[in-house]
């Protein structure tokens, strides 16, 4: 009697399953940290740009939120924003949290934090 080399139908069934549903998973969680990382470049080059330096709050605001939807992140809003003035300059906050839905009734929830210090 030969013995049986490989796997069976049942555990080919069941690794396609699996990898079916990591890919699903990750073709929705990519595309998040994937805007995540335009979020924190945007937030590193705000520390070393000179155009942004000298204005109002408001202002940075906006430019923020300009500059994000030049890089088509979306899932970021004017209200995920916080600036505040220090003594050095402002600290500009961008705080959001990225919601979806991966299958059927089960979603996700990412959280993103990012910090930059404007000098005055």
């Amino acid at each position: 009697m030969k013995k049986q080399k490989g796997l069976t139908l049942i555990s080919w069934l069941v690794i396609i399953a699996i990898v079916l549903f990591n890919g699903i998973i990750a073709l929705n969680i990519v595309p998040v940290y994937i805007s995540d990382h335009s979020v924190k470049t945007l937030m590193k080059n705000l520390e070393m740009d000179s155009t942004v330096r000298g204005g109002t709050a408001k202002a940075l605001k906006q430019a923020i939120t300009k500059r994000l939807r030049i890089n088509n992140v979306y899932s970021v809003s004017k209200e995920h924003i916080s600036v505040k003035k220090g003594k050095d300059g402002y600290l500009v906050k961008i705080k959001y949290e990225p919601r979806g839905k991966l299958i059927g009734n089960l979603d996700y929830i990412v959280t993103f934090k990012h910090e930059a210090r404007i000098p005055a």
